[in-house]
This record gives structure tokens, C-alpha cells and sequence, in this order.
């Protein structure tokens, strides 16, 4: 659908039936175009996957009196429901007013509040929070904080994410079937249009194409009702509330699959001209007029459908969305040329004997140019959503981004060699010349109705018909077809004994191999947190947990080096004990309690939820017994493992560790 042959300048055809399928592919591309309006003028800047990066209380803070609200904030926009921040007390009761969340944004900052009830008492109160990214994927979290002092409390942190549990897969099978049918749709509409017009009155091409749009009209009508429980609570019976379905088209997401249903049903008409008027086209000016009008219709339809997912999912949020957009048609277009292409390829070489070695170049050439606009997409693409080499190997996004550009390696390499047949098949004259009767397909010099021919090459004897008479036209039409259906087998056992053809078939099954488990990575792609956002959302968080004002955390270590004089006491102290730098202050007291020099000590600081550290810190003596150090980095509020070294003398030293609260 998305490539197109050279068109035709001549005269316009003024025949009626020509001039029906052309008008058709002119309202075709209005409806398109008006669609793909609105949506790109409905689409506003915003950053993909939001993330808390504040509270108040914050995460595991004890305060003295319990608050009148608590305020979350966001790194990005999010839309949140009536019921998308609760609060329960240490009973598991509702301590919140039961109010929609007040907005309580002010500039850049994202902040929403809720109220609670007046005279709650003192115990740990778990926050219980669900939202919606700009970019159409759910996010949800919880933590506590405690008033007057810490409790026992029979809430449970979740530990499902958003968007999970059976009502996730199900919403990520219909992603992925929906992203493999638009794929088999537009790839296989190309590559008849483009590589081989031919195949338009071949069954298993057209059958390859029909249950692509299936695919696809199914998978957005199953996204579509799964929206509301994917994004809010998780049942598979709320699929079919009507109220939650009405709120889902209020939605830039549900705006897109309505949007993408509209176009599936211009994309049903273009599929019945390419299949039908465009199959039966004869006349080569007509025809070529007729290529022209799909080329156009059928791109703008693809270019279409592949903005529903640009214009509700990544890359309408985040940096540079204008640029992005388009970026990402682009990409998606030159997937569904290759790999739907590559697939329809697969099935004609296998299913269809009389296609002729001039398409498989055609194809190999537009396979080319696909490669090459994935990979300026990609790159692009991979700059905006990662941003960072660290991030590139140090969050889930990038890992997968590395995979994903692994198979496409594979998927080159796998190529290469399906191009070094596509020259053996070409350059060997791998293709007969064929004729076509009745809508028949068979080898040149096969003799028509009425002759008498025997094939000579071995396996299949022609029926001879020269004895059918007139008076009995159905034993004749019988003979014909069996006579055409024996030159048909017989023209696809010598294609089938072909080593060319059959090598090409081999190496293109193994890329529609490779492609299918290439799909599966980018659909995960599709529904994970870009790293760029991650490591922002991170700096973030790390900033807006920092207390206005903290005072210093203290905490003792006894040690035992097992040395002469090698027990003691290490107090330390750090200062103000939040992210950012640090004042650190160690003295370390004999088992007599009074200073004790030693040769050396040692501090390294360890945040292993989050994979950082050991940071090392190597204070200076300051007097006897006491050990400083100042501009203690500490990028991330946690629950830090501190380990502290002290050697006694040149052969006794030991390690002691403490968990302590930064932050």
C-alpha cells in the first residue's frame, strides 16, 4: 500500500469504468486526509511514561500531626479519575475525603492533591495511587508515611503494576496482532502493487491481504473495549461497561482507535478495487491509470492508520513531538513495506508457481529502501527515547533497544543472502513465460481447448480433448480444466525442483522467522518506559525528595579486628543526611571509650535497590580519633548500606555495614 508504480501522464481514460475506481481512490484520500486533521490537530506536546517524582508526606516520613491533604507530583501530565488516589488508614479503611483529586498545578510542575478526614490517629497510612501517561499507558505506585509514630498495618503494597494481570496480556496480544495485521495489510497491498500487479488475481495473496485487515479491525475493536479495565481496575467484565467505553473515546487513545476503524473501513474499499475492477484490468493504459489512483489512495490510507499509533503513543509526547511524528509513520511504513512485503514474497514463492523472477527484484529493491529509511528513523528514534549511552545498557528500554537492533542485524544478514539468490534466480531465467486463458495461468505453448498434448517432461499426462464434440460442451469444459490444472502442477514441480528458487524460499522463510520475533520486541518496546524518561523521572524524584531542611543521622558501629587493641566503637555522623553533598564526621573510640588512633579508615556507600555504589569515601584525620569528610555525593534518597573499614594496624583491619536512611 505504501509504494506505487511510476504513474501513467497520458490522457485520462474517460470510460466509466475507469473513471469509478479512480473517484473511489480520490474520496478514499479525503476521508484519509480529513481524518489525519483531526487527530494532528488534536495532538499536544507531553512527555511519555509519568512518574511520582514527590509527596507530601513523603515516602516512609513520620510526621507529628496528620495532614489536612497529600499532594503527589508528577514528572509529567497525566489524567487521573475520581478514584485514582486513595488513602488508606492502618485499618485498611479509606482515610481520604473520597473527592476527585484537586488539580494544584502551578508552571511546569504537575501536582494533584487529595483531602483527608479531620482527626485521624496516629499509625502508617499507605497512598495508593493509578494514573494514565500522556502517551496512553497506565502508571501506578504506592508508599507510606506514618503519623506520630510507625505501626503494624493490614494494607499490603501492590505489587502489580498498572495494566497488568490478564486483562495486560490480553491488551498486549491485541498490540501485537494489531501491529502484524496493518504489517500484512499494507506490506501485501505494496508489494502487488509495486512488485508483482500479476498477483491481484491470485488467491493466496489475496487471502494474505483480507485477513491482515481482519487482523487488524479485530485487534483495535479488542484494544478499544479493553481500554477502560486496562487503564483502571484490572476486571475483564468492565470491558463491556458502557459508561467506561464512553470515557475511553473522550481519550486521545480512544480518539485513535475510533480513527483507525474509520480508516480500515476506507482501506475495505481499496482492498475490493485492488482484488477486483484492478484484477480484471486488461487494457495496460487503464491499468496503469488504475495503479496510479491506488498508489495514491492506498499510501495515503497506510500513512493513515500508522498515524493512529503515532499520534496517541510515544512519539507524540516527549522531546521534539512534531518532528517525532512523522518520523514515526516513516518508520512504521518502511516496516510494513519490508516485512509485510517479505511475507507476501514467502507466500506467492510457495504458493503461487507462476511468479516470475522479475518481482523478486522489484521486491529486493524496495527492501533496500526500506533498510535504509529504517535506519535514519531508528536513529533518530533511539537518540530521542534513550538519550544517553548509560541509559542505553542501564535501563529495561535500552536493553531492548539493543536486542531489537540485533535481530535487525540478523535480519540484514539473513537478506544478504536472499539477494545472492534473487541474482541466481534472475541471472539463471528462473521464470517461464506464461499466457493467460479464462483466468487461467499456465506455460506458454500449452495447448488450448480443442488440441491434443501430452507433457513430455515425465510426471503428468494432459487429458486429450480433440475427441469432445459439441454436442457435449460440459465433458469438454471438464477436460479443459483438468488439462489446465495438470500444466499448472506440472509448472510447479519444475519451479519447486528449482535449487535457485528453492534456496530464495529457504532464506525468506528464515527472515519472516526473524521478523516475527523482531515484531515482538517492538511491541514491548511500545509499552515500556522510554530511558530518557526514566533517568529524568529519576533525577527528579531525587530532587524533589530532598527535605527543605534535615538534620544529621547518627548511628554506631562496633568493631573487632582481631588484632592487639582492636575492638572499639565507630560513631558517624552525616550531615544534612539528603541527596546532593554531604557533611561526614567518623570518630572511632577504644574499648576504654577514650579516642583511638588508627592508621586508616574507609567508607563506602551502597544503595542496592538501584544498583548503585559501593561510592567510596576516603575521610581525612581531622585530630585523634576523629575522621571528616566533606561534599559526600549522594545522588539518590534510599535506604543506603554504609560499610565502614578501619585497620588497626598493617595486617589487622575489618569491614562493619549499617542500612541507613538518606533522604
Amino acid at each position: 500500500m505504501t509504494a506505487a508504480t511510476a504513474p501513467h501522464f497520458g490522457p485520462t481514460p474517460s470510460t466509466p469504468a475507469i473513471r469509478r475506481p479512480l473517484a473511489a481512490a480520490a474520496v478514499l484520500a479525503a476521508l484519509v486526509g480529513m481524518v489525519f486533521g483531526l487527530l494532528l490537530g488534536g495532538a499536544g506536546p507531553a512527555s511519555a511514561h509519568a512518574a511520582l517524582t514527590g509527596s507530601d508526606p513523603q515516602d516512609g516520613a513520620v510526621v507529628a500531626t496528620a495532614p489536612k491533604e497529600v499532594t503527589l507530583t508528577f514528572s509529567e501530565q497525566v489524567a487521573l479519575g475520581d478514584d485514582s488516589i486513595r488513602i488508606l488508614d492502618p485499618d485498611g479503611k479509606r482515610a481520604d475525603t473520597g473527592a476527585a483529586p484537586r488539580d494544584l498545578q502551578s508552571g511546569s510542575t504537575v501536582k494533584y492533591g487529595v483531602s483527608l478526614h479531620a482527626g485521624l490517629p496516629d499509625g502508617t497510612y499507605t497512598v495508593a495511587w493509578q494514573a494514565v501517561s500522556a502517551d496512553s499507558h497506565p502508571v501506578s505506585g504506592a508508599f507510606t508515611f506514618s503519623v506520630g509514630a510507625p505501626s503494624k498495618t493490614t494494607v499490603a503494597l501492590p505489587t502489580d503494576q498498572a495494566g497488568g494481570g490478564l486483562v495486560g496480556t490480553l491488551y498486549d496480544i491485541a498490540r501485537y496482532a494489531a501491529y502484524a495485521g496493518f504489517i500484512l495489510l499494507a506490506g501485501g497491498s505494496a508489494f502487488v502493487l509495486a512488485c508483482w500487479q500479476r498477483g491481484a488475481g491470485a488467491r493466496p495473496l489475496q487471502r494474505l491481504v483480507v485477513r491482515g485487515w481482519m487482523t487488524l479491525t479485530v485487534a483495535t475493536l479488542a484494544m478499544l473495549l479493553l481500554r477502560n479495565p486496562y487503564t483502571g481496575s484490572g476486571k475483564l467484565a468492565d470491558a463491556f461497561d458502557l459508561d467506561g467505553l464512553k470515557a475511553v473515546l473522550d481519550t486521545k487513545p480512544g480518539a485513535a482507535l475510533v480513527s483507525r476503524l474509520l480508516l480500515l473501513g476506507a482501506s475495505a474499499l481499496f482492498i475490493a478495487v485492488l482484488f477486483g475492477a484492478y484484477a480484471k484490468r486488461e487494457d495496460e493504459r487503464e491499468k496503469k491509470d488504475l495503479t496510479f489512483g491506488l498508489a495514491i489512495g492506498g499510501t495515503v490510507i497506510a500513512a493513515g492508520i500508522a498515524g493512529t499509533w503515532a499520534l496517541a503513543e510515544h512519539a507524540s509526547t516527549g522531546i521534539q513531538p512534531g518532528i517525532a511524528m512523522p518520523v514515526d509513520v516513516l518508520h512504521l511504513l518502511a516496516v510494513a513495506a519490508w516485512l509485510g512485503g517479505l511475507t507476501a514474497l514467502l507466500v506467492a514463492l510457495y504458493r503461487t508457481p507462476d511468479m516470475d523472477a522479475t518481482a523478486v527484484r522489484r521486491f529486493s529493491g524496495i527492501a533496500f529502501g526500506s533498510v535504509v529509511v529504517l535506519a535514519a528513523t531508528g536513529i533518530y528514534q533511539s537518540w530521542r527515547q534513550v538519550g544517553t549511552w548509560s541509559a542505553l545498557t542501564g535501563t529495561g528500554y535500552g536493553q531492548l533497544l539493543l536486542v531489537k537492533v540485533g535481530l535487525v542485524a540478523v535480519l540484514i544478514g539473513i537478506a544478504w543472502f536472499s539477494r545472492r539468490w534473487t541474482a541466481r534466480l534472475i541471472t539463471g531465467g528462473g521464470d517461464a513465460s506464461t499466457e493467460t486463458r479464462d483466468g487461467e495461468t499456465a506455460p506458454a505453448g500449452t495447448a488450448a481447448a480443442g488440441t491434443s498434448t501430452t507433457e513430455t517432461s515425465g510426471s503428468a499426462e494432459v487429458p486429450d480433448i480433440s475427441g469432445a464434440t459439441a454436442e457435449d460442451p460440459a465433458r469438454a469444459a471438464q477436460l479443459a480444466r483438468q488439462q489446465a490444472a495438470v500444466a499448472t502442477a506440472e509448472k510447479k514441480r519444475i519451479r519447486d525442483a528449482d535449487p535457485d528458487r528453492s534456496g530464495l524460499r529457504r532464506s525468506v522463510l528464515a527472515e519472516v522467522g526473524v521478523a516475527v520475533a523482531l515484531l515482538a520486541v517492538t511491541t514491548v518496546l511500545t509499552s515500556t518506559e522510554p530511558a530518557r524518561t526514566e533517568e529524568e523521572a529519576a533525577r527528579a524524584s531525587t530532587a524533589a525528595s530532598a527535605p527543605a531542611t534535615a538534620g544529621p543521622v547518627e548511628m554506631k558501629l562496633p568493631f573487632d579486628t582481631g588484632g592487639e587493641n582492636g575492638k572499639g566503637m565507630v560513631r558517624m555522623e552525616i550531615t544534612p543526611a539528603r541527596t546532593g553533598a554531604n557533611e561526614l564526621h567518623l570518630w572511632v573510640d577504644g574499648s576504654d571509650g577514650k579516642p583511638m588512633d588508627v592508621p586508616e579508615v574507609k567508607v563506602a556507600f551502597t544503595l542496592e535497590s538501584k544498583d548503585i555504589g559501593p561510592l567510596p569515601v576516603v575521610p581525612a584525620r581531622l585530630t585523634e580519633g576523629h575522621w571528616t569528610a566533606d561534599g559526600v555525593q549522594i545522588p539518590m534518597a534510599g535506604n543506603w548500606k554504609v560499610a565502614v573499614t578501619v585497620r588497626t594496624s598493617d595486617i589487622d583491619q575489618t569491614t562493619i555495614d549499617k542500612n541507613m536512611k538518606i533522604g
